[in-house]
């Protein structure tokens, strides 16, 4: 199996994204924010034939949109719950393969 890394290089578009919530995030330790997050490929490691290693990549965030209002989170929510549903559902009526046109 592929081991995901994730590259910390915070890009200048998603950091001017992240700014207008960075104050409300230092504060709430516990908190949560909703988000349309775009990653790109940075990096791919492939161990030697003799490494007991498993490959990896490391991806890095592109591109951030928080959700600004209870609304948009929840539209946010619904669409990652219908996302997870889909994801997880193969080989039962919700899976998307098994659906008809």
């Amino acid at each position: 199996m592929t081991d995901i890394k994730f590259d910390s290089k915070v890009l200048t578009d998603v950091a001017e994204a992240l700014e207008p919530f960075a104050d409300e995030m230092f504060k709430q330790r516990a908190g949560r924010w909703m988000a349309i997050v775009e990653f790109g490929h940075t990096e791919r490691t492939e161990p030697g034939p003799d490494e007991d290693k498993d490959p990896s990549v490391k991806v890095r965030i592109v591109g951030v949109e928080i959700a600004g209002d209870d609304i948009t989170g929840g539209r946010l929510r619904g669409l990652q719950r219908e996302m997870y549903d889909r994801r997880t559902s193969g080989g039962t009526l919700f899976h998307p393969d098994s659906q008809s046109a």
